[in-house]
């Protein structure tokens, strides 16, 4: 099985849903300097989370590929030292 990082999200454009390819992932808030903490998030046995930093619901999309998201720019791209 294919090892993979946890996803990072964001919603800088301030929209009401995302739709995302995973369960457990992290949500920023918008992009830095405009971030909040960063927090995991695991929707368990669920479809969809809302983050209770920036109240942003995320929705699991099955159709979607691990760690992508509708819209495309709602993924964090994490810079690694």
């Amino acid at each position: 099985m294919a090892q993979h990082g946890t996803p990072h999200f964001h919603n800088s454009e301030g929209l009401a849903r995302i739709e995302i390819g995973a369960k457990e992932f992290q949500c920023v808030g918008a992009k830095p300097p405009f971030d909040h903490p960063h927090v995991f998030l695991d929707m368990g046995h669920d479809t969809e989370i809302v983050c209770p930093y920036c109240s942003t619901l995320y929705v699991f999309s099955p159709a979607l590929p691990h760690g992508a998201a509708n819209p495309p720019s709602a993924v964090f791209e994490v810079e690694h030292a």
